[in-house]
């Protein structure tokens, strides 16, 4: 079985912006190319795992989020690094039509890191889950990984509410620089 490092992606890997969805308007954290290229290069699968309301709400169509996923992409090979896999929800209590429907990929609910593990045969108790909110640690912990909380985007505010059993790094590159050293 493999090892991966489930990312979030806003506030982890790109500054956050509410509702992202335009390439024009995507940046990186600094230090977050180089962060997923060691890992890339430790030959640990890298998956983002990211809840996008905004489909559900309507502010954005699953193609701009494909298209924006493909610009981070494109990005990051100039790093030399790439992301192994993409996994969204689209889905929303608050949301329209059937994306308002209940689901089981919603972070904190663990859905995405359990449908990359049994699409990609990933030793959950061998991985870990890295995040600026308190739901990506619960997603994390729920899947059995090993959890990490950045403090760039919501991290800060969320830091006081995670427990103990939850390293906490500065951002994405002092996360990937423990994790590889630990």
């Amino acid at each position: 079985m493999k090892r991966a490092v489930f990312l979030d992606r806003d506030g982890t890997i790109n500054i956050e912006k509410e509702y992202l969805y335009q390439s024009a308007d995507f940046e990186f954290i600094p230090g977050a190319p180089e962060a997923i290229y060691r890992l890339n290069r430790a030959d640990i699968m890298v998956v983002v795992v990211t809840n996008q309301s905004g489909v559900a709400r309507g502010y954005y169509t699953e193609d701009d989020v494909e298209n924006l996923h493909r610009h981070i992409d494109h990005e990051l090979e100039s790093s030399g690094a790439h992301i192994d896999a993409w996994f969204y929800c689209p889905h929303h209590p608050a949301g329209r039509g059937s994306y308002a429907l209940p689901c089981d990929c919603r972070k904190p609910l663990p859905g995405m890191l359990q449908e990359a593990a049994a699409r990609y045969d990933i030793d959950l108790t061998n991985s870990t889950m890295i995040g600026d909110k308190l739901a990506d640690i619960e997603a994390g912990t729920a899947a059995g990984c090993h959890t990490i909380l950045v403090r760039t985007g919501y991290g800060r505010d969320e830091e006081r509410q995670v427990g103990t059993e939850t390293e906490v790094c500065d951002d994405l590159l002092s996360a990937v620089e423990s994790l590889l050293f630990f």
